[in-house]
């Protein structure tokens, strides 16, 4: 799977546009200006270019003038403005970027993988295309943002390639299983009637800028920026450590319990249009922006099979308490498979009784269809007809935005990928001589 990084990266959805920023538990009223398509700006004034070296990262260099055209293609990207508040933390943010690049080329070298020019071209061709313009053009604004055309080709030659070893390498590490895929689809179907929320995110990785100070830093600055003017998904492209960072920050419809606690909570108190401020999680820091949200809904659809015992509503109790045993030794034995040949001995008879809603089931089978899970075989259960064994063998949601079984499964492929790629890094950072010069 190879991800995209600059696609579409001037470009933004008009849904963005008017936001407010809400801090949780209360949401706050300022809102950042609309956002549009971000064309690539003269380059903005910055301190005389000092030649030489500024770090070494093993045995290869970074030049000022490589962290000088690294800044300004991160502000041309982003749509940031540079200030003197926040040059500090860019300039920061363009070092870890080409360090990350150095180790990265090291790796490319030692697998042997290399990108044709004609990839990179592709690659080139659709950012402008995103833009409504022609290569030219965009090479004429990132020029007038004083970006070298040659500099924004070889970091897009480094992604391609770097994604290409990364699911080369770990394609057949990353392992999703049929219970896995089965739990997670269960999971989102129970949730499919709570609250959703329609999401865009931006992750601050504290481990990779060096603390959660750093981070915590960084965020405000970014939601700073945001506020005034700069286009959320473009600064989730640049910044984010997400692997939705790859389409500008969506993370899609999430669903309430399947969130990081910290952010639900933050969801939970913000309104349609709004953007977070930072929030502080374990290992970093979110900041999200609320496009939709809604109640959840459909109806919860339940397929269900019985062993039952006729008895009338006025049954004497002893007939009632005997009725009761001979369905609880048999609980233990049943199955969805087995349940309708069930021995017919005590006048136990079994049935399937098909899917239906879970609204249109008789009251005393509402409750456990709903807490039973599928596989699962009730306790007896009294009704005016006798007492029932009801087995769940399965259930689906109908009418909400539910995922099918492949999306399941390739998302959590594409987590899997993405969690042994960081744990490279960490791994290459960790081993690597790195020294910064003054």
């Amino acid at each position: 799977m190879r991800w995209t990084y600059y696609a579409a990266s001037f470009a933004l959805t008009a849904a963005l546009a008017g936001s407010a920023v809400a801090q949780a538990p209360a949401p706050a009223a300022a809102g950042p200006a609309a956002t549009g398509p971000v064309a690539p700006q003269p380059a903005p004034k910055l301190a005389p270019l000092q030649e030489g070296v500024v770090a070494t990262v093993n045995d290869q260099i970074i030049s000022s003038y490589d962290l000088r055209q690294r800044l300004l293609l991160e502000i041309a990207m982003s749509g940031v403005k540079a200030t003197p508040e926040n040059i500090q933390e860019l300039e920061q943010e363009a070092m870890r970027a080409l360090v990350d690049e150095r180790l990265q080329a090291a790796e490319l070298k030692r697998y042997e993988v290399k990108v044709a020019d004609s990839e990179v071209d592709d690659e080139v061709a659709t950012i402008a295309k995103e833009n409504n313009m022609t290569k030219d053009q965009l090479y004429a604004g990132l020029s007038r943002a004083g970006v070298e055309p040659a500099t924004l080709r070889e970091e897009l030659r480094n992604r391609i390639a770097w994604q290409d070893l990364v699911g080369g390498r770990f394609r057949d590490h990353a392992r999703v299983g049929a219970d896995e895929v089965q739990q997670t689809l269960a999971r989102i179907t129970a949730a499919a009637s709570k609250p959703q929320y329609l999401v865009g995110e931006i992750y601050i990785d504290a481990n990779r800028v060096g603390g959660m100070d750093q981070a915590l830093n960084g965020a405000n600055q970014l939601v700073d920026q945001i506020v005034k003017g700069a286009p959320f998904q473009a600064v989730a492209r640049q910044f984010s450590s997400a692997p939705s960072a790859a389409t500008g920050g969506d993370a899609g419809w999430l669903l309430s319990g399947e969130i990081n606690p910290d952010v639900q909570a933050a969801l939970e108190h913000m309104h349609t249009g709004q953007l977070s401020k930072p929030i502080p999680t374990k290992d970093g820091v979110w900041i999200v922006y609320l496009r939709e949200q809604r109640t959840g809904g459909g109806a919860n659809m339940v397929s269900l099979k019985q062993a039952a015992i006729r008895l009338p509503a006025d049954a004497p109790q002893d007939q009632v308490s005997t009725a009761e045993k001979t369905l609880a030794s048999l609980q233990g034995k049943l199955t969805c498979d087995n349940i309708e040949k069930v021995d017919s001995a005590g006048g136990v008879i079994g049935a399937d009784l098909g899917e239906s809603s879970v609204t249109e089931l008789a009251p005393e089978f509402q409750k456990p269809a709903t807490e039973l899970k599928v596989g699962q075989v009730s306790s007896p259960i009294r009704t005016s007809m006798g007492l029932h064994l009801i087995a769940v063998c399965n259930k689906r949601m109908v009418g909400a935005d539910i995922p099918t079984k492949e999306q399941v499964e390739s998302k959590l492929f594409g987590n899997q990928i993405g969690m042994l790629e960081r744990r490279w890094m960490r791994d290459l950072r960790s081993a690597a001589t790195i020294e910064m010069r003054n």
